[in-house]
């Protein structure tokens, strides 16, 4: 599957998602519905993928975790915030140089309208 068609797809569901339960809910919550919807969209995740850090030829488990891992090829972010911070940004582009992913999506489903504002692609 093409990352365009993957990332469309993914949008999707965390529109459906984000249609079904609005704002104002836990980033666990939205979590747990996203990804039920990738599971009944047929599409390959992880949830809470571990994250390691690769440091002067050893591999460190620091307690990081990618809050979805879609297909190997796709971190998102999730937040339930007042609004993106650069704290998020540089949290995501972290993700995906350690995990060596060029493409991420940060979603924050605490907004009116998921399109408008909620969600910002990122590519290494």
């Amino acid at each position: 599957m093409e990352f365009d068609e993957l990332s469309n797809r993914v949008i999707g569901c965390a529109i459906e998602v984000h249609r079904a339960l609005g704002p104002g809910l836990l980033e666990s919550t939205y979590e747990q519905c996203l990804a039920r919807e990738f599971a009944l969209a047929d599409i390959s995740f992880e949830v809470q993928a571990h994250l390691p850090v690769e440091y002067k030829g050893v591999r460190l488990d620091c307690g990081y975790r990618v809050d979805l891992f879609v297909g190997k090829q796709l971190i998102i972010e999730l937040k339930v915030v007042e609004k993106f911070l650069p704290i998020h940004e540089a949290q995501i582009l972290t993700y995906m140089k350690l995990a060596n992913v060029s493409v991420g999506l940060l979603m924050n489903f605490n907004v009116e309208l998921l399109k408008d504002g909620g969600i910002k692609r990122f590519v290494l």
